[in-house]
């Protein structure tokens, strides 16, 4: 089996919230591949470094260099390492991540023309994304979807539905979390019962901007921190729809577990999201940042049995398709 290095965000033991190195390197490890991972460190400066080093210190040992690759200030991070993989004559692949990576090709042509050209491979999520890549006219592209154990996503069936609305994501700006606590402001008008629950770790100030104002404006809005995926999905069976708010997105591993699990899905139809959800059949998708359509659309939840009854079997089916033991075949063939 191939030997691999993989560079990313290796977070999660230090609090974040689990990237694509946290998840894919024992998986890849599981199917015999050898994997060494960097790095960990929590302090930028000193993660870039051991990046660099690992790539020079494993030169000799591995056939493939992965990087993860964001449109934020660590697509920096992608830039240098890819750099000094071409710098020694190193296969690298690129593993893309976030919605924000079309407007990183339009304001850095020239770096991004080098770095997804030079790339073995880009490994590209989302259909969006390929579609956006493709079009700048890059040919060194394989879609390969991020996964789930489906196993781990018990399913339940909704369809009575209660106003009682879940979230999961890293308090982050571009995930817009306030948008969601507006919303249930909004909700308790007409039905005074409805509740929140906020899942995720402190990324940035929305985080303490959502707790002032809930506590504020005394709203019942639940912040649990960061959670286990054991234990987040073993609290989402007391909830009923899932809101994800964000202003930027590609295909977030959270929506796809949200479907595993049989949620009914208000969404804002932002990047790669409408190729993951259909509107009106595996979820209701509502324009960016829009608080009256996102209440209307759980409101439409709330008052349509069948619709909410459709879109959760819906959701269970199209979630199938990102089953690990269908997508390792992908992973497979490429990096044999």
């Amino acid at each position: 089996m191939k030997k691999l290095l993989y560079i990313g965000n290796e977070l999660e033991d230090r609090g974040g919230a689990p990237t694509s190195i946290d998840q894919l390197s024992p998986l890849l490890r599981n199917e015999g591949f050898e994997v060494k991972t960097s790095s960990s460190h929590k302090n930028q400066a000193l993660r870039l470094s051991e990046m660099l080093t690992s790539i020079i210190k494993n030169k000799s040992w591995t056939n493939y260099v992965l990087i993860d690759t964001y449109s934020t200030r660590n697509f920096w991070y992608a830039v240098l390492t890819a750099q000094l993989c071409e710098n020694l004559q190193l296969d690298y692949i690129l593993l893309l991540h976030g919605g924000g990576l079309p407007r990183r090709l339009k304001k850095n042509p020239q770096l991004s023309a080098s770095l997804f050209k030079n790339a073995k491979l880009n490994i590209v999520p989302s259909r969006y994304l390929f579609e956006v890549f493709q079009q700048a006219g890059f040919t060194n592209l394989k879609y390969i979807p991020n996964s789930i154990f489906l196993q781990d996503y018990p399913f339940k069936l909704r369809k009575n539905l209660k106003p009682k609305l879940f979230w999961v994501r890293a308090f982050a700006e571009i995930y817009n979390p306030m948008l969601a606590i507006k919303v249930l402001e909004a909700l308790l008008i007409d039905y005074p019962d409805a509740e929140l629950c906020m899942v995720g770790p402190e990324k940035d100030k929305s985080y303490k901007e959502c707790v002032n104002y809930a506590e504020k404006n005394k709203l019942p809005v639940k912040f649990t921190g960061k959670l286990t995926k054991s234990e987040w999905t073993a609290l989402s069976k007391d909830y009923d729809i899932f809101l994800n708010t964000t202003n930027v997105d590609n295909t977030p591993v959270s929506l796809i577990e949200a479907m595993a699990l049989g949620f009914p899905i208000v969404s804002t139809n932002v990047g790669g999201i409408p190729y993951l959800l259909q509107n009106k059949k595996t979820g209701l998708l509502v324009p960016l940042n829009e608080k009256t359509a996102m209440l209307n659309a759980i409101k439409e939840l709330l008052q349509n049995p069948n619709l909410a009854e459709s879109l959760s079997q819906n959701a269970r089916r199209q979630a199938e398709n990102f089953d690990w033991e269908i997508v390792k075949k992908d992973w497979k063939e490429i990096l044999r």
